[in-house]
């Protein structure tokens, strides 16, 4: 998700963690291999497969990182879905304040590419900040929100995202997008569409299933869906002031 609410920033420097205490996490944070190793993550921000082309600013790893709180009730729903061949994929989770910024002056920069415009088929990029699709201030550096999705642990998912291919916009039928390797949502993950709304009436029956499964199994363990965001889960009252901390490689 790119757009929340306003929230109190805690601002840590860059230098208070350094790469031999990264296990150190401020304010209840832990890393969620730490609590469930077997829920598949792909974060997207620390990597250039994203809307922006590149990696965030704060993403030094691929790691999830939550409140402890956040991840044990993400253990319990995989804990659900496993028994149905199901397991969850996390998007991105902890967001340093500095990376909400990142996403900020990009949508300001003043060019947009064609890869950027897979993910904002309808929308300039200049438009995404007035229309609260990017805010500086982001519930992800709280902890407390997630983006996420689920796979079907019974199908090959190893196709892999090509930077060298052309892929269709995010709205387009799952063989034409960017592989993902998770079930068909109806859209790629952080798709600016209507078609993204998690209610969208323009998806089949069975990508409504699958996100009405999602929303399902996630609000038994309290996480309320963010209606214009399928993949978009909060959950209330773990979260607080906001945190700026780098995401470091978990060592151990």
């Amino acid at each position: 998700m790119r757009f929340a609410r306003p929230v109190l920033i805690s601002f840590l420097a860059i230098g208070s963690i350094s790469p031999a205490h990264a296990q150190s996490l401020p304010g209840g944070f832990v890393y969620l291999r730490d609590i469930d190793p077997g829920i598949i993550q792909d974060i997207r921000y620390a990597t250039s497969n994203n809307f922006v082309g590149r990696p965030l600013a704060g993403y030094g790893a691929g790691e999830c990182v939550v409140k402890r709180e956040v991840g044990l009730r993400l253990k319990a729903v995989q804990q659900e879905l496993a028994a149905q061949n199901l397991s969850l994929k996390m998007f991105d989770c902890y967001r340093p304040a500095r990376a909400s910024l990142d996403m900020v002056r990009w949508s300001q920069n003043g060019h947009e590419t064609a890869a950027e415009r897979r993910y904002n088929p309808k929308i300039p990029k200049t438009e995404l900040f007035r229309l609260g699709y990017i805010a500086s201030r982001s519930q992800h550096s709280t902890g407390a929100a997630l983006d996420l999705t689920l796979v079907d642990l019974k199908v090959d998912n190893s196709a892999k995202y090509d930077p060298s291919k052309s892929y269709a916009d995010c709205t387009a039928p799952v063989e034409a997008r960017a592989p993902e390797g998770s079930v068909d949502m109806g859209t790629s993950y952080d798709c600016t569409d209507a078609k993204g709304h998690t209610a969208a009436p323009s998806i089949n029956p069975e990508q409504r299933a699958r996100r009405k499964r999602l929303v399902a199994a996630m609000a038994r363990q309290g996480f309320v869906n963010y209606s214009k965001e399928w993949w978009h889960f909060s959950l209330p009252g773990a979260g607080g002031a906001a945190y700026d901390f780098p995401i470091q490689p978990r060592t151990r």
